[in-house]
């Protein structure tokens, strides 16, 4: 499957504490995928403020960063949504905002608001940085969907490029596939062995994904398949978690219904309480 990529990288910005870190993230990401970067401010144009960009991503023009300030005034999710389009933009980097008074991450009303009706991929960041942090470890989602072999896909794309040498392909499985009570020695190892044919059966189906890989994207790459067994959404976010992951790969979701929005599903979990950097892929 050929990889769809990051052509056009955008950004929205204003003027808060994480902006310089926010723009030097998105600049190294332009410059990683070899791309154009848009930035979005959501309000009237001004001298001052393109000079203040100009100044901040000074430090980028040894590498010929390519780009271009988007003004335009309006609701914020509607104006880094129209622009998001208008510029076919490929990737949208937003800022996420940490609750340090619970110790978790949530997204703030806007960034979630441009999540679920972006058109293109979304990179929602949790702690931007002036000083670059390697991306080391990518954990992806390798569930069962029509989706997956294209996200997968795009995360060894991702790896190749932001250096990454560690991939770990997570198949969440749901527990009613064991559908055994398990009150016994005999019940325990039936229920075992269904879950080591499940595992075999969803290795199989991740490798067969992998092959289709171009090599230079994957020879480099230690590459681990994890199936876990428990509620989709919360259990990759907790391993991505634990395992000290640098950014999350998921599938974006389907168009949600009202009954998505009351009962909140996968993507909605991670959402909540991001576990580390997430990229949510269209």
């Amino acid at each position: 499957m050929s990889v769809k990529p990051f052509n056009s990288i955008g950004i929205g910005v204003a003027f808060s504490p994480n902006l310089k870190a926010n723009l030097f993230e998105a600049a190294r990401l332009s410059i990683f995928f070899d791309s154009k970067l848009f930035l979005i401010h959501v309000g009237e144009s001004s001298e001052d403020k393109k000079e203040m960009f100009k100044t901040i991503l000074k430090s980028f023009e040894k590498d010929q960063l390519n780009y271009e300030v988007v003004f335009k005034t309006g609701n914020p999710v509607d104006v880094i949504l129209s622009t998001s389009e208008e510029k076919n933009i490929d990737l949208l980097i937003l800022g996420a905002v940490q609750r340090e008074r619970f110790l978790k991450y949530y997204v703030g009303s806007i960034a979630r608001k441009i999540t679920r009706r972006a058109q293109c991929s979304v990179l929602l960041l949790i702690k931007p940085s002036v000083e670059r942090i390697p991306c080391e470890h990518i954990v992806v989602n390798g569930l069962k969907d029509p989706k997956t072999e294209q996200t997968i896909t795009t995360a060894f794309y991702v790896a190749h490029h932001l250096k990454a040498d560690k991939i770990t392909i997570v198949e969440e499985i749901k527990k009613d596939e064991i559908a055994i009570r398990v009150d016994d020695d005999k019940s325990l190892r039936r229920a075992n062995i269904i879950k080591e044919r499940i595992r075999h059966r969803e290795n199989s189906r991740i490798k067969e994904i992998i092959s289709h890989i171009p090599s230079a994207h994957t020879k480099n790459n230690t590459i681990k398949l994890q199936p876990i067994f428990g509620k989709q959404g919360y259990s990759i976010g907790h391993y991505a978690q634990i395992s000290r992951a640098d950014l999350l790969v998921m599938n974006a979701p389907s168009k949600m219904t009202f009954w998505d929005r009351l009962f909140p599903h996968d993507i909605e979990h991670i959402l909540t309480e991001l576990p580390t950097d997430v990229l949510i892929l269209q």
